[in-house]
């Protein structure tokens, strides 16, 4: 994907699909997937189709041209004997763009390093790219400095002036080429001068507009320096050579356009380093007359950019510090030498079957930067069975203790709870014996002094009448005491007449308890037809009303069940306990077949399958056994070490030596980063 939006965006910028294409093989991949070919050439074709159709219904052009047409000689475009000129216009240009190179990554460093221009920057994040505007459009006013520039011309129009195919040195000139020369010179300079300063304002400009926070390409502002170079360099063989170069008894005229093509090639060659750019320029100009001055330019600019500094992409990943895997040099010899074993992390923060959700969450605590986990055995063998990313295993934690399983867990014990209070209720139900007395001494007295009581503090009474129906009363083994009615008492109690048995209390709180039951109810009916409900109620059987506020209208339906769950404290004591329980690791996805190394894989191999596959973590095993872990970090390091002739040592990672592999369980109290940042997917 991102090899196709990269050729999408250069072939509809430059109009350029070939060009765009194996533009974002060079710059994005170091192995490139033939799969994809077709799948960036077809997003780059209708990109580039799109962008000219465009500029044909909106812009008036005539019709579907390069980007910027020139019109170089077909039969001549060039001597044999200025190939060395175009030749040295590589050479100059690789030079140019790795000096470019290092000057933006200096100001950068400079920009990032400095704490006081930093702070004030971070306080004031518009004025510095206000400061950096205003500089420039007050550089670029035509009136002023804009005209040692070509400040009046948009930058399409100065790259169709720079690849013109007349000399600006001529004396004689037509009124056309008057019109593109007046851009370039002034009452007090000429045309060299000018080129000499708008290369240097482009070179300087470009570096410090690159910084603000705004988009901004850096191919084409290297384009216009290269164009530039190579227009002065063409320029100065024209009044070197005004009537052209003689070879085999034919004159070829010298094209100064054609040079700018080359120099523009060549020097967004040596910047970006990719060779691909001279297809760009090829579908850009429309011609391909310089195609062999192109080629020359552009391979000579980047052996020489290479040798000297990194591309602009790599410098800026550099810059940011970004996962970056250099290349490993033909003359290091540590490739061979150094294994994975000497630069690996032994510390291996890992899982286990048998661990408690406990220690897991604690391991998840300690290690937030780590996005997986290898899963072993058991700690004593540490055989690698795969591993888990860290968002399963937060997944896991949360099922296992999250809201919906606790609800669940409170639902089951309300449920045994009431189980158990029905069987205690059947106990309580049976028939005692005949003989049992119980004294209750002045218990009626008592009793009705109670309800009287409880009858004053509720605000309802249910209307039954006073008597219950006789068919109920004769299904009860006790008798009914007359000019009492059984609903003066709202809670069981005993009676004087329980001498007879005692069973007549326990039918008469039942009664009582089913007949203040079903006032309740009807209370709550009645309260949801009024709006206005009985103060006295309880929280509980109340039902709740939202109050309406006067922007929205929108009605609360509460569940008609009560969702149980458990107290502060239940809940606590249940997290604790179910935190001690195992982790069930296949509940959760797991990767069988992590990528693993062996103990003795040399540098260059562990460098070719990283590139290649383009994993950014390995695990390294020995006999199945979990051992290691390298990551891009500390393979870019051991590269670099390799590189520069310093070999790493195979306990440097280690805090206490040597480390054995039943020592890798222990936890270490400070990671390294480079340990947090293997498992980064």
């Amino acid at each position: 994907m991102l090899a196709a939006a990269c050729a999408v965006g250069v072939a509809s910028c430059f109009a350029a699909p070939v060009g765009g294409v194996l533009f974002s093989i060079e710059v994005t991949t170091t192995y490139f997937a033939v799969r994809n070919y077709w799948r960036g050439f077809f997003a780059a074709v209708c990109g580039a189709t799109m962008f000219r159709l465009m500029a044909v219904w909106f812009q008036s052009a005539d019709t579907v041209t390069a980007v910027f047409k020139t019109n170089f000689y077909m039969d001549f475009p060039f001597d044999p004997q200025e190939l060395f000129v175009f030749a040295l216009i590589g050479a100059i240009s690789g030079l140019g763009g790795a000096f470019y190179v290092w000057v933006h990554r200096q100001y950068v460093l400079f920009m990032r390093k400095s704490k006081t221009i930093n702070s004030f920057l971070q306080k004031n994040r518009f004025l510095y790219p206000g400061i950096v505007t205003l500089c420039v459009s007050t550089l670029t006013f035509p009136p002023g400095t804009g005209q040692f520039l070509g400040g009046d011309l948009t930058t399409h129009n100065q790259v169709v002036t720079l690849f013109s195919n007349f000399s600006w040195t001529k004396t004689n000139h037509t009124p056309y080429e008057e019109s593109i020369i007046k851009h370039w010179k002034t009452d007090y300079t000429g045309v060299i001068f000018c080129l000499h300063i708008y290369i240097i304002f482009t070179f300087i400009a470009s570096i410090i507009c690159s910084t603000i926070p705004v988009p901004a390409g850096a191919f084409i502002p290297v384009f216009k320096i290269g164009a530039a170079i190579g227009r002065v360099v063409g320029e100065l063989m024209h009044l070197w050579f005004p009537h052209g170069m003689r070879y085999g008894g034919k004159v070829a005229d010298i094209i100064p356009g054609g040079y700018a093509t080359v120099g523009a090639a060549a020097f967004s060659g040596s910047v970006t380093h990719t060779i691909s750019v001279s297809v760009i320029v090829f579908e850009m100009t429309g011609q391909i007359t310089h195609i062999i001055p192109i080629m020359i330019a552009v391979l000579i600019s980047n052996a020489i950019a290479s040798l000297l500094a990194p591309s602009m992409y790599d410098s800026i990943i550099l810059i940011k510090r970004l996962p970056y895997l250099p290349d490993l040099l033909p003359s290091s010899s540590g490739m061979y030498s150094i294994y994975v074993e000497d630069f690996m992390i032994r510390d291996i923060k890992y899982i286990f079957h048998g661990m408690s959700y406990e220690e897991l969450k604690q391991l998840l605590k300690e290690n937030r930067r780590l996005q997986s986990f290898p899963l072993v055995d058991k700690p004593e063998s540490m055989v690698l069975l795969g591993s888990i990313q860290r968002l399963q295993l937060i997944q896991l934690i949360e099922k296992h203790i999250g809201r919906e399983r606790r609800l669940q867990v409170a639902a089951i014990r309300q449920k045994e709870a009431a189980e158990k209070a029905r069987l205690q209720s059947e106990e309580r139900k049976r028939r005692p014996s005949r003989f049992q007395v119980t004294p209750a001494p002045d218990m009626l007295q008592r009793q009705l002094s109670e309800n009287q009581l409880e009858a004053h503090q509720h605000s309802y009474t249910p209307n039954f009448g006073t008597q219950p129906k006789k068919s109920i009363l004769k299904k009860t083994n006790s008798f009914t005491l007359k000019g009492i009615s059984p609903f003066m008492g709202t809670s069981p109690g005993h009676t004087p007449y329980s001498t007879v048995t005692g069973a007549e209390s326990r039918f008469r709180s039942a009664f009582e308890a089913i007949f203040r039951k079903s006032a309740q109810l009807q209370d709550v009916e009645r309260n949801d037809s009024n709006p206005v409900l009985d103060t006295q109620l309880s929280l509980e059987d109340r039902p709740q009303i939202i109050p309406m506020s006067p922007s929205t209208s929108k009605k609360v339906q509460l569940p008609k069940e009560r969702v149980c769950d458990m107290s502060h404290e239940d809940q606590k004591k249940w997290e604790e306990e179910e935190m001690q329980i195992p982790v069930e690791f296949t509940a959760c996805h797991i990767d069988p077949a992590p990528f693993q190394l062996v103990e003795r894989t040399s540098l260059l191999k562990v460098h070719s399958l990283f590139s290649m596959v383009g994993v950014n973590h390995a695990y390294v095993t020995a006999i199945g056994r979990l051992v290691g872990v390298v990551g891009l970090k500390e393979l870019r390091k051991a590269i670099e070490d390799a590189n520069s002739g310093n070999l790493p040592q195979a306990d440097a990672l280690n805090s206490n030596g040597t480390v054995s592999v039943n020592d890798i369980k222990e936890p270490l109290e400070d990671v390294d980063d480079s340990a947090q940042l293997v498992s980064k997917a």
